[in-house]
């Protein structure tokens, strides 16, 4: 029987049809409203922004049934507290970087990235197929929250000095504005990390309570004016090949979200990220010539200043391996999946000419 005569005998118009359908549409469409408190200020528009375009294409999927609101640092909470709120239930998701929580445990480090670590692709493929999510998501467990991918800054600068750096020595009482592992790593060579969120550094630099900071790259931090208050610009950021940055949802509020509202928060996520990279392999450049016509004097780290930094980062990755199962057991599954040496820094270790004799294609 064709579909118009079964309507016809059985007297179902439009409107018959429609209160049949709703009631499923309804129960599989809930309508929700979240939250989700960043790290970043809204002046950032690719950090910020890719919160916000996450938020969007989850409401555009879902006809405005799902809707999150993004809030910038401070707004609701601390930009260094969004794991907090979000595990405590405060918030249903937060968009931020893991290892500003590496006080928590230096485990939260693998959600963003490790010092000589790989490269922006090698971080996301290992996230994506090589079990790192599965094996990070075990580990966020304990605090209540499940990770989603949901940006990545590429290769990061190494930051902004007040002062220009002739050698190791000159990293001794340094007082650093940088991020979870890489503070411990320049902790061991004398420097005195700070841990200060990204609207916050600029006053900081500016009154001289920090002598340097880092944050990304020239498209953000030209947006802070860091070139005002410390002209010398150093690379690369070793700390930083390609640092993912995640949405951390509260584990009980991702059990309770039907199965396609999971999948499009997790598909929303990977065109945030997508999205990210672009907009810094875009903005980048043209930033860069800007800061130098504006007066930054660019630099690179040293060879001998690579090389302590390198040294001490294996250390520090021994060290804290010998005592924690779940960095040990996150490090190793990350060292495999690279193939236990992360060439996008061995040039730190090598020089490079021997390099480039080793990779001809680099």
């Amino acid at each position: 029987m064709k579909r118009r005569d079964f309507i016809k005998v059985t007297g179902l118009g439009a409107a018959g049809a429609a209160a049949i359908a709703a009631p499923a549409i309804a129960q599989s469409m809930p309508e929700l409203k979240w939250r989700m408190p960043t790290s970043w200020p809204k002046s950032l528009d690719t950090l910020y922004g890719g919160a916000e375009i996450m938020a969007k294409v989850v409401a555009e999927a879902t006809d405005n049934k799902f809707q999150i609101q993004p809030f910038a640092a401070g707004e609701i909470v601390p930009g260094l507290q969004v794991v907090d709120a979000v595990q405590n239930g405060t918030v249903e998701i937060g968009h931020t970087a893991s290892y500003y929580y590496f006080g928590k445990d230096p485990t939260f480090t693998f959600g963003s990235s490790v010092p000589f670590g790989p490269n922006m692709r090698i971080n996301q493929a290992w996230y994506m197929l090589g079990g790192g999510r599965e094996i990070l998501n075990e580990f966020y467990k304990k605090y209540n929250v499940v990770s989603l991918l949901a940006g990545n800054t590429g290769c990061q600068m190494g930051g902004w000095f007040r002062k220009e750096l002739t050698g190791v020595n000159d990293l001794k009482g340094l007082k650093f504005r940088v991020g979870g592992f890489a503070g411990r790593v320049l902790q061991k060579l004398g420097a005195v990390p700070q841990q200060i969120a990204g609207g916050d550094i600029y006053p900081a630099l500016e009154k001289g309570t920090i002598d340097a900071a880092e944050w990304v790259g020239p498209y953000d931090d030209e947006k802070l004016g860091f070139v005002k208050v410390a002209p010398h610009y150093y690379y690369p950021g070793w700390w930083e090949g390609g640092p993912m940055l995640l949405a951390f949802v509260n584990q009980d509020k991702w059990n309770a979200l039907p199965k396609h509202y999971q999948k499009i928060l997790e598909h929303a996520g990977h065109y945030a990220n997508n999205w990210m990279m672009a907009k810094y392999d875009q903005g980048n450049p043209p930033a860069l010539r800007r800061l130098l016509a504006a007066g930054a004097k660019l630099h690179a780290f040293s060879p001998e200043i690579m090389q302590a930094c390198l040294k001490a980062a294996r250390e520090l990755h021994n060290e804290v391996s010998a005592t924690n199962p779940d960095f040990k057991k996150t490090y190793e599954s990350l060292s495999a999946f690279a193939g236990n040496g992360y060439s996008w820094f061995q040039v730190a270790e090598i020089g490079y000419d021997a390099f480039m004799a080793r990779n001809p294609l680099a």
